[in-house]
């Protein structure tokens, strides 16, 4: 057993979010582990682009609100409490609402090949954002 040395708190990528966000990355655990948990606080507002996982992925909203989309689904309200299960490969975006802070717990599995952490694609519109 040991304790983990937290990691500094890093601002989202502009590659990969749409406003500001701060990631606290938690665990990515030792083989044959594959556990990856980030806690994301995302400003009024903000989200991350369009992803999907390989192996799914889970949300658990510690505070706030938020909004999250599944490709081709409506726009969703998320609020604390809130868990959130994305199948694997399913294009998806989570983030804030428009007036509240959102923060939530991030979980998945890397893939057991190596590959992309998650697949990324375009940044979510204003339009979409909307609903």
């Amino acid at each position: 057993m040991q304790i983990v040395p937290k990691s500094p708190t890093t601002r989202a990528s502009a590659d990969h979010f749409v406003g500001d966000a701060w990631i606290d990355r938690l665990t990515d655990a030792e083989p044959p582990s594959r556990i990856r948990v980030n806690v994301v606080r995302f400003a009024p507002g903000a989200r991350n682009a369009w992803h999907a996982h390989s192996d799914g992925q889970t949300l658990h909203v510690t505070e706030g609100i938020g909004r999250v989309q599944s490709r081709g689904g409506d726009v969703l309200e998320i609020r604390a409490g809130d868990t959130i299960y994305t199948p694997p490969g399913e294009w998806h975006w989570h983030g804030a609402a428009p007036e509240h802070f959102m923060t939530h717990l991030a979980m998945w599995e890397g893939p057991v090949e190596g590959g992309p952490e998650p697949e990324w694609g375009d940044p979510v519109s204003d339009e979409e954002y909307a609903g």
